[in-house]
C-alpha cells in the first residue's frame, strides 16, 4: 500500500479535514504541499518587535498613534488636569470616569495641547479652550477604554457628542468595571460586541452571574469574557459548556482554565470542541485527554486548537496510523505547538530539497514524527557545505539513520562525513577512461580534464565530452 496515497481511519480524516478547510485555511495564505497536501504553521509571529510607548493604564500606543515626544511632561499634566477638572465639573461626569479619561487618553490630550501650544499657562488657558469648544467625549472615552483612534473612529456616535446622552452605554460600562474588568479591556469587548451595551438594566449583570453559574470563579469569568466578548451575545455558548464539561470530565478544574487564558487573545471554544471531539475519537480516555492537555495546554489553546488539528490531519496524510498519532501526543515533547509543527513542515521542505524519493519521505515522516518536530533543520546548502557531501550521500545517511537529523539543528557544529571511498573510485574510473580516449597520464592536459570533471560521474562525462577529438582539443 502507497502510504503517501492511500490514508487510514478516514472517518477521523474527514473530521480533521472539515476542520482544516472551514476553520483555518480560509484565512490563510498557504504553499501547496508537494505531496500530502496539509497545512502547517506558515511563517507564525508571536512576538512585536518594537517595543510600544505605553499610557498609564499600560495601553500600547502603536507607532501610527504614538504620542509627540516633544510636549514636556509637566504641559501634559496640565493638560490632563484640565480634562479632567472639565469632564468632571463642567460636564458632570464620575469622577473615576473623568480621571479614567484623562489619564489613558493620550492622542487626544495631544490633539487638545495643539489648540494651546503657544500659551505659557497650558492649563487655564486649555480650560478656557474647553468652555467655548466642547469636545466630543467619546473619542477619549473610548481611547481610555483600550481602543487606537483607527479602532474606534467607524464607532463614533453620528449624533452625540456628550456622554451622559448615552445612559445605556454609560451604565453596562459600569456594570463592567464594577464587576472587576479593566477599564482598558472594556474597549475589545465594545469592539467585538458592541451590541453589549445596548442591554436593557439589568441583562448584562444577569449574563455574567450565568458564567458564575456554571460553575466558574469571578476572575475566571472576567478572563473569559475578556478574551471572548461574543460569549455575551445570546444565551451561554453552547460549544463554550460543552468544552468545560468535556474538560471538567477529564478532571481538569476551572482554575487550571483560568491560569492559561490570556485576556489579550481571542479563542474559538468551537475550534477547542472539535480538537477535544477528535482525541476521542483516537481512543483517547479521559484520564488520557486529562494528563496531556494538562502537561501540554498549548494542544488546546494554541490557535484555539487549530494547529493541532491541523497536524493530526498532516501526519494522517504521510500514512501515520491513528494509534501512532494518539501515542504522539500521549507523549508530546516540551515544546509549543507551533514550533513543532513548523520544525516538521521545513524537515518535510528539507527532506525535498535534497530530493529524496517521496517514499522515503513518507516513511520517515511516519516514523520519526517525533523526532523531526524537535529539530530546527539548519538550511540545506549549508548542511551540505558543512558535511562536504552532495545530496545523494545525505539521503543514504538519513535513510540509514533518521537519528543524524539532531545534529544538524541551528547552533550545532557539523563535522563533514567520512570519506566514503566513492570519491576515490571516481577518480579511477576518470581516470581510466581518459587513458582510453589517448590521455597521457599525468600530463597537464589530463589534470585540466580532470578538473572538469569534478562533480561529475563517467556517464554524465560522457555527455559533456561528445567525442574523443572534442577532449584532444580541450
Amino acid at each position: 500500500m502507497n502510504h503517501l496515497q492511500r490514508l487510514r481511519r478516514p472517518s477521523v480524516l474527514k473530521l480533521v479535514s472539515l476542520i482544516f478547510v472551514e476553520n483555518y485555511v480560509r484565512a490563510s495564505k498557504t504553499t501547496i504541499w508537494a505531496v500530502g497536501s496539509s497545512h502547517i504553521v506558515q511563517n507564525p509571529r508571536f512576538y512585536r518587535t518594537k517595543k510600544a510607548e505605553k499610557s498609564e493604564n499600560g495601553q500600547n500606543l502603536d507607532e501610527t498613534s504614538t504620542t509627540d515626544s516633544r510636549i514636556s511632561r509637566a504641559a501634559r499634566q496640565e493638560a490632563q488636569g484640565a480634562l479632567l477638572e472639565y469632564l468632571h465639573s463642567t460636564r458632570s461626569l464620575q469622577f473615576m470616569d473623568a480621571e479614567n479619561m484623562s489619564r489613558n487618553s493620550p492622542i487626544f490630550v495631544e490633539k487638545l495641547l495643539k489648540n494651546v501650544e503657544k500659551e505659557e499657562n497650558i492649563g487655564r488657558s486649555l480650560a478656557r479652550f474647553l468652555r467655548y469648544h466642547p469636545i466630543n467625549e467619546f473619542e477619549p472615552f473610548f481611547e481610555s477604554m483600550g481602543l487606537k483612534p483607527s479602532d474606534y473612529s467607524s464607532l463614533l456616535p453620528r449624533n452625540l457628542m456628550f456622554l451622559n446622552d448615552d445612559d445605556m452605554l454609560m451604565e453596562n460600562y459600569h456594570v463592567f468595571c464594577n464587576y472587576g474588568i479593566e477599564r482598558n479591556k472594556i474597549g475589545k469587548i465594545y469592539k467585538e460586541a458592541t451590541e453589549v451595551f445596548r442591554y436593557a438594566g439589568g441583562v448584562l449583570q444577569s449574563k455574567l452571574q450565568s458564567f458564575e453559574d456554571l460553575g466558574l470563579s469571578q476572575s475566571t469569568v472576567i478572563k473569559v469574557v475578556a478574551s471572548c466578548p461574543y460569549l455575551l451575545i445570546g444565551n451561554i455558548h453552547k460549544e463554550f459548556s460543552m468544552v468545560l464539561e468535556k474538560l471538567r470530565s477529564a478532571g481538569i478544574e476551572y482554575e487550571w482554565i483560568e491560569r492559561h487564558l490570556f485576556e489579550g487573545n481571542s479563542y474559538n471554544w468551537s475550534h477547542m470542541l472539535e480538537l477535544l471531539s477528535i482525541f476521542g475519537k483516537m481512543g483517547c480516555s479521559k484520564e488520557e485527554l486529562g494528563g496531556v492537555i494538562s502537561q501540554h495546554p498549548g494542544l488546546l489553546f494554541e490557535g484555539s486548537g487549530s494547529t493541532s488539528s491541523t497536524l493530526i490531519g498532516f501526519l494522517l496524510k504521510f500514512g501515520s496510523s491513528v494509534n501512532e498519532i494518539r501515542s504522539l501526543f500521549l507523549q508530546f515533547p516540551q515544546i509549543q505547538v507551533w514550533k513543532f509543527a513548523w520544525n516538521l513542515r521545513n524537515c518535510y521542505h528539507f527532506l525535498i530539497e535534497i530530493e529524496m524519493d517521496v517514499q522515503d519521505i513518507g516513511r520517515i515522516l511516519r516514523l520519526y514524527s517525533a523526532l523531526l518536530g524537535l529539530c530546527s533543520l539548519k538550511k540545506v546548502n549549508s548542511v551540505l557545505a558543512n558535511l562536504n557531501t552532495g545530496k545523494k550521500r545525505v539521503c543514504e545517511v538519513i535513510k540509514e539513520n533518521p537519528q543524524v537529523l539532531k545534529n544538524w539543528v541551528l547552533g550545532s557544529r557539523v563535522k563533514p562525513l567520512p570519506d566514503s571511498g566513492e570519491a576515490l573510485r571516481s577518480q579511477m574510473m576518470k581516470t581510466k577512461f581518459l587513458l582510453s580516449l589517448g590521455f597521457v597520464e599525468n600530463s597537464s592536459k589530463m589534470r585540466k580534464a580532470l578538473r572538469e570533471f569534478r562533480d561529475s560521474n563517467t556517464s554524465g562525462t560522457k555527455k559533456h565530452y561528445q567525442t574523443q577529438d572534442q577532449l584532444k582539443t580541450s
